[in-house]
């Protein structure tokens, strides 16, 4: 680790009750994968080191157990808890704080936090785009939160969106509506089955030329994706890489040929997006 560079590590919040699932959320099954292991492996890809928070009775649940722990340290229940607990297990990290249930969540989103980071705020988060208050279990939190937190919490407070909402956190507006959503009820797992089983992730092999080529870095690459269209695709790539074509100035071919933006995309296809042609 260089001198003077704050450390990363993730944290999967998974010390719930989950009251109205009747059944613990982390447990459950997508695409052959318990909803844990999936948010432990996506945070895997971003950071060093990944910790999943709980509480004091859940250490020796098999799900938890074969992962690395950081057990509530404070009085309390909620998800501040667990995040200050993190705050308090390593004082100089930062923490790229996950809730385990968040099936949509995608490499993208996650990509996006970590090139808008802000170290100089207290945490930098999502704004829910349903109710458009910070998403404080997708974000990344510094450690001078940790002050702050302790005594917002000694103060009575326990909600952390209010807590952003009232100190200094960057937030940033989403560009995928869905990657936030999370699961608590048996009728919404039951939709995120069947969404997911839609919008599976694939591979796909996609080219870029002229400007696209240069904002992106590189000409083609070959990547696992859940868009199911081509304008979805374009859409999760101009957030990555910042584009500044619009969909409108570009032209789409799938597989060699020219496309409508609404094709729906399938395992190994291949994507071309190709921009105005300079000169004449």
């Amino acid at each position: 680790m260089t001198a003077g560079v704050t450390p990363l590590y993730g944290l999967i919040l998974a010390g719930g009750v989950s009251s109205r699932m009747h059944r613990d959320k982390a447990a459950l099954q997508y695409q052959g994968a318990i909803q844990l292991d999936r948010a432990f492996e996506l945070a895997s890809r971003h950071v060093e080191k990944v910790f999943v928070s709980v509480r004091a009775n859940q250490v020796s649940d098999p799900a938890r157990a074969r992962r690395p722990l950081i057990v509530d340290a404070f009085a309390g229940e909620g998800p501040i808890v667990g995040i200050r607990s993190a705050l308090a297990a390593f004082p100089q990290s930062a923490w790229l704080v996950l809730a385990c249930d968040l099936p949509f969540l995608s490499d993208a989103a996650i990509e996006v936090l970590l090139r808008e980071r802000d170290p100089t705020r207290f945490a930098i988060a999502y704004l829910s785009a349903h109710d458009g208050l910070p998403e404080p279990l997708c974000a990344i939190w510094e450690p001078s939160a940790a002050a702050a937190l302790a005594k917002y919490q000694a103060g009575g407070g326990h909600c952390p969106r209010k807590f952003l909402n009232s100190h200094a956190a960057r937030l940033i507006e989403p560009s995928d509506r869905r990657a936030l959503d999370n699961i608590n009820t048996p009728e919404e797992y039951a939709q995120a089955l069947e969404a997911l089983e839609t919008a599976a992730p694939k591979q796909l092999k996609i080219q870029y030329y002229a400007l696209l080529r240069e904002q992106a870095g590189r000409s083609e690459e070959t990547l696992e994706s859940s868009a199911a269209t081509p304008a979805d695709l374009y859409k999760d790539l101009a957030s990555r890489y910042r584009f500044t074509l619009a969909r409108e100035q570009l032209k789409v071919a799938v597989n060699s040929e020219f496309s409508d933006w609404s094709r729906k995309l399938k395992q190994g296809d291949a994507v071309v997006f190709i921009p105005p042609v300079a000169g004449g």
